[in-house]
Order: structure tokens, then sequence, then C-alpha cells
């Protein structure tokens, strides 16, 4: 705490911060999972913040260069009156959720990386300090068939790296089951099918290695109802999504028929997103997307609200190491997190080198970094490779 004191007095005082302004901001897409934007804030005295923001659409880009004339000659290190105008001015925009809240959280996240850079701190700090010096991750399989040939060799590759959780999917509109293409009401056969993909993963984890599943919002109440009590004997960490997010009662409806966790929330915006389904208790588990949520102030602020329900947060991520660590900020500084989200198991060369400073991993947990602000910096050589074409890079 001294340290703590002095570093702030000295450099976070008014008379003594940097006199910032910001002079530029430029933006990229890559090609990995979804497509995330980057985005760059530069100011005028030589210092950038980097975010992310995630898959929820294209059009980010476009959305960010319509900030550029509410951002431009304002001080970065006022990330929240700066994130609040932002949201206000766009109300009649789409600034409740979707396209805009994505772009904003992008924006949000390069204006903390720039701040803990000026003031010489790591995201952490500035969001509250650190409850745990690392995060625990879980591994979005991308395998969960006995069918795959593949699967038993992905399955101990995820064992072998540390890894002590893991989610798959059993959602699938092309079972040959299926009577119907566009009603998700599953017959017998299909739900054999999803509760055999839990047991063979069960069978092939070791008992200490958590199991969550994910149904992606798909099915109807009845589906989920009987998925969910037939998935009772595997003990899951959550089942995810059973239903559409969208219908809070319908949520609360299933979770009050089982004993099995419900988790929800990848697709909901904002901490106005979350409270209905804290105030109804819908869920077990909140799972907000920090890279379109709002950004990591946003998601701090929705971790407080669901701890005053004694519900832990594990949010979801299937961005690179830079997004990812940028999640990992706010993960440290909760108090009700759960576990976060990993989805590169097929990709590991390129994650290993997304960033100058290599592998972030440390056997299925990431470190912390107590480097200045989100702590990492892009490999442009590496990431060039995966530029997706006909996109400005960061011009």
């Amino acid at each position: 705490m001294p340290g703590l004191s002095h570093a702030l007095q000295t450099a976070v005082s008014p008379y003594r911060r940097p006199k910032l302004k910001i002079k530029e901001i430029k933006w990229t897409y890559v090609r990995t999972h979804g497509n995330p934007c980057h985005v760059r804030i530069y100011s005028d005295q030589g210092i950038y913040g980097q975010g992310e923001c995630t898959d929820s659409a294209q059009g980010a880009g476009a959305i960010i260069d319509s900030f550029k004339r509410t951002l431009y000659g304002q001080d970065p290190l006022n990330v929240d009156a700066l994130w609040e105008r932002m949201r206000t001015m766009g109300i009649f925009a789409g600034a409740q959720s979707g396209q805009f809240v994505t772009a904003l959280s992008g924006l949000e996240i390069a204006l903390w990386d720039l701040t803990g850079k000026a003031v010489g701190l790591p995201v952490y700090q500035l969001l509250g300090g650190k409850m745990r010096d690392k995060i625990r991750v879980y591994c979005d399989s991308a395998t969960e068939s006995r069918t795959d040939p593949r699967a038993k060799e992905t399955i101990q590759k995820i064992v072998d790296l540390g890894f002590t959780a893991v989610k798959i999917d059993i959602d699938n509109g092309l079972d040959p089951a299926r009577f119907d293409r566009v009603n998700w009401t599953a017959n017998n056969v299909e739900i054999e099918h999803m509760v055999d993909k839990a047991a063979f993963m069960r069978e092939m984890l070791p008992k200490n290695v958590d199991l969550a599943v994910d149904m992606h919002g798909r099915y109807d109440v009845g589906t989920a109802k009987r998925v969910a009590k037939e998935l009772e004997p595997f003990k899951l960490m959550w089942l995810e999504e059973p239903v559409p997010a969208e219908n809070v009662d319908a949520m609360r409806d299933v979770r009050e028929s089982t004993h099995t966790p419900i988790c929800c929330g990848e697709n909901v915006f904002l901490r106005h997103g979350f409270r209905p389904l804290l105030e109804k208790r819908a869920v077990d588990i909140i799972m907000p997307d920090i890279q379109k949520v709002g950004g990591l102030l946003e998601a701090r602020k929705i971790a407080d609200m669901a701890h005053a329900y004694y519900v832990p947060m594990a949010p979801h991520c299937v961005v690179s190491p830079i997004g990812t660590m940028a999640s990992c900020h706010v993960c440290a500084a909760i108090p009700n997190f759960l576990v976060l989200e990993w989805h590169w198991i097929q990709n590991l060369a390129l994650w290993k080198d997304f960033v100058k400073e290599g592998d972030i991993f440390e056997k299925g947990w990431i470190p912390v970094t107590d480097r200045p602000g989100i702590g990492l910096e892009m490999n442009e050589e590496a990431v060039r490779k995966v530029q997706m074409p006909n996109t400005p890079w960061f011009s």
C-alpha cells in the first residue's frame, strides 16, 4: 500500500500527471475467431493505447470513425467520462447494444491501456487493485463427439496444456435425427446425441477437470428442461444458454427446473441488460463478453452488481492475447470471478506469436502482467499475415 500511494501521488496528481490529448484513432480487422477489430488511440505525446472488440458485428470500424470528432483533443485519462459521453450521444443510434456497444468497448479498452501507460500502472490497479495473481482459464474444446477421429488427440492436448476446465457445444442444427430445420424442439434421439457428447467428454477428462456445456440459445423451454435434467448426473460446471437470453422469464423457468447451474450473458449488453437476469434470479453464473459488453469498467460494474446477488462471473472470451489479457485485468480485480474462456486450441501457433511477449499461458492459467496498461504489445509481423483483406492497417 505505501508503494501504491507513492505511485499515485507521483503519477496521478492533477498537477503532475501527463497532460495528454487524443490525436488520432486507427483500427484494423484480423482473421481469427469472428474477425475482431483492433483499435489504437494515439496521444499527442507519442503514447498510444490498444483495444480489441469482438465479432459482434463487422461494422465496428465505421462506428469507431464516427467517434473521432467527439474524442479528438480530449484528455484520454478521463476514461469513464468519455465512455459515458459517447454512449449517451448515441442513444438514437443503437447505443443500448449490438454494433454500437461493441465498437465502444474496443475504444474503452484502448483508453485504459493508454491511461495505464501514461501513469505507469497496470490496468487492474486502476480498477481497484489485484485480488488474484493469475487467472483460471477454460478451453473451448472444438471437439465433443465419439465419432471425431481427432477427438482423443485434442482432448489429450487440452489436458497436457494444464486446463482445469473444458467447454463443449452440444447444439447441432445438422443432426440427422432432426425432423424440422427451423423449429428447435429436439426429439428423443437428438437429446440422446446431446447427452452422449457430455458423457463422452466426462469419460475422457480427468475427474479434476470441470466440464461446461453450451446450447447457444437455440432450443425451446421444453427441450431445455429435458436436457438440463438429463445432464444432472454429470455435475456440470454450467449449462450455457439452453434458451435465448432475450426471454428472462423462460431462462428462469429452466433454472428452477434443474440442479444443473445455468449460465448466460455472452450476447447481453451493458449492466442494464444483466439487471433483469439478476433481479429475477434467472441464472447461476453470468458470462459477459468484455470485448462487447461495454469494456473493462462496465464489466467491473456488472461484476459488482452480480456480487450483490452472490452470482459469480465467467467472462466469454474468444479474442487475441491482447483482448484476453485486458479481460484478465478485470478478472483480477473482482471478488466473484470464476473462470475465463479461451478459444484457440486449433490455432496455437498464432496465439503464441500474436504478441511480442510470446505465449502468456502457464499450465492452464494466465499470470496477470504488472506492466503498465494492458501490458502486451502486438507482434505486427505475425498479425499482418492474418489481416483481413481490403481493410486498413492502423492507417
